[in-house]
């Protein structure tokens, strides 16, 4: 089992910054892929970055330039890099693991609000 610890969200204004981070705990080995997504009201959870255990990133096309997402792997840790921001940015941030197996996120973080004042 592997338990998510999200921190960094907070309020900003338009333009500016936030980095996002994630620790893993609990059985490592089962980490594969990391990533984050988000989700605003009323609308449905969307990927935001992953990263692949070998550093392979993909972006979502709105955030590609501004965002930019890493990880620790010695610390099972990723963070998210967000510059620029925009309004339309504010959501709610979580975390996901992939587990060795399946192409679909195994765990989730709890969620940490993001929210950018114009």
């Amino acid at each position: 089992q592997v338990q998510l610890v999200e921190s960094g969200g907070g309020l900003v204004q338009a333009g500016g910054s936030l980095r996002l981070s994630c620790a893993a705990s609990g059985s490592g080995r089962s980490i594969n892929a990391m990533g984050w997504y988000r989700q605003a009201p009323g609308h449905q959870r969307v990927m935001v970055a992953t990263i692949t255990s070998g550093g392979s990133t993909n972006y979502a096309d709105s955030v590609k330039g501004r965002f930019t997402i890493s990880r620790d792997n010695a610390k099972n840790t990723v963070y998210l890099q967000m510059n620029s921001l925009k309004p339309e940015d504010s959501a709610v941030y979580y975390c996901a693991v992939w587990g060795i197996v399946g192409d679909k996120p195994a765990y989730w973080g709890q969620g940490t609000q993001v929210t950018v004042s114009s």
